[in-house]
C-alpha cells in the first residue's frame, strides 16, 4: 500500500509531531471526509510499501524523514514552491527558502525523491503571462540538481476557490483570471523549455486537455509508482487508481483532514 501524506493538508508543515507519533505506533486511523468512518491505516515497514509527502514548507519533517528512511520506506516529497507572494500564498515561507530545503533533502536521501510543483499557476488580470515564465525560470534555476521533474496545472475554479478569490477582488485585491487554453498551452511550451535547460521534464497534473500536443510536455502522475519503484530500487506493487478524473495516480491511502492547513492559500480546494 502507498501512503499519502497528504493531499487534503500539509503535514510536514504543520503535523509532523503527530506523524511521528503514529509512525511509532505504526498506524493513524483516518477518517472518511464524507462519511466520517474511520479506517485504519498502517504506518511501518511491513504494511507501508512507499510514502508520498505532499507540503510547501519541510523544515520542520527531517526528524520524521529520517525515521522513515531508516525504517527502509522509500518516499518521495511533491514539494509546492511558485513564488506568488502574500495575497495570493499568505502563510507560505519564500520560495527561496523553500529551495534550500528541496536541496537539503536532495542531498540527504538521494536523488528523485524530491518533485518540485509550480502548482497552480495562477494569472492576475491585466498581468503577462511572461512574468510567470520569468517566476519559474527562477524558481527552476536554484531548483536545479534538487529536482528532475516540474509539475504545473493551471487555477480550477471549484465553487470553493471561486468564492475565496471574489472576496480577494472585493476587498481591493488582484482579479485572478481564466485565459483560453491556446495561451495556456503556449505557457506551457514556454515553461518545459525553462524546464529543460534545468534537468526537469515538465509534466501538467489533472489537464490532459491543455497538456495534449504540446511539445514536452507530460501528463503527471503524483503519485508515481514508477518513481517510488526507482527510488526503492524495486517494484512497488500498485494499481491505477485516480482520486479525480483525468488523474494519473496509482492507488493510495490518505492520511489527512480537509481544512486543517494553516497556510490559507486563495486557491485552495481543501481549506
Amino acid at each position: 500500500m502507498i501512503v499519502s501524506a497528504s493531499y487534503r493538508t500539509d503535514i510536514p508543515a504543520f503535523f509532523a509531531p503527530w506523524f511521528e507519533e503514529r509512525w511509532k505506533a505504526g498506524f493513524a486511523l483516518v477518517a472518511n471526509p464524507y462519511n466520517r468512518k474511520l479506517h485504519r491505516v498502517g504506518l511501518n515497514p511491513e504494511e507501508t510499501d512507499a510514502m508520498v509527502f505532499w507540503t510547501r514548507w519541510l523544515a520542520p519533517f527531517f526528524g520524521c524523514l529520517d525515521r522513515v528512511f531508516g525504517d527502509g520506506v522509500p518516499f518521495v516529497v511533491q514539494y509546492t514552491a511558485t513564488g506568488l507572494g502574500e495575497e495570493i500564498e499568505p502563510g507560505v515561507p519564500d520560495w527561496r527558502r523553500a529551495v534550500d530545503t528541496m536541496h537539503r533533502a536532495a542531498d540527504r536521501y538521494g536523488a528523485g525523491r524530491v518533485v518540485w510543483r509550480f502548482d497552480p499557476i495562477v494569472l492576475r488580470e491585466g498581468e503577462d503571462w511572461h512574468d510567470t515564465a520569468l517566476r519559474f525560470a527562477a524558481i527552476a534555476e536554484q531548483a536545479r540538481g534538487a529536482a528532475d521533474e516540474a509539475v504545473v496545472s493551471f487555477t480550477q475554479f471549484y465553487a470553493k476557490t471561486r468564492r475565496a478569490l471574489d472576496a480577494l477582488a472585493a476587498t481591493g485585491g488582484s482579479r485572478i483570471a481564466d485565459p483560453p487554453a491556446e495561451t495556456k498551452r503556449r505557457i506551457l511550451e514556454a515553461l518545459a523549455e525553462i524546464a529543460r535547460r534545468n534537468g526537469m521534464k515538465l509534466s501538467v497534473c489533472g489537464q490532459p486537455d491543455i497538456a495534449m500536443g504540446v511539445p514536452g510536455v507530460a501528463e503527471a502522475a503524483c503519485v508515481d509508482a514508477e518513481r517510488l519503484s526507482r527510488v526503492a530500487d524495486r517494484t512497488i506493487p500498485a494499481k491505477n487508481k485516480p482520486h479525480r478524473n483525468a488523474c494519473r495516480c496509482a492507488e493510495s491511502r490518505d492520511i489527512g483532514t480537509f481544512a486543517t492547513c494553516r497556510f490559507g492559500c486563495r486557491y485552495c480546494y481543501a481549506a
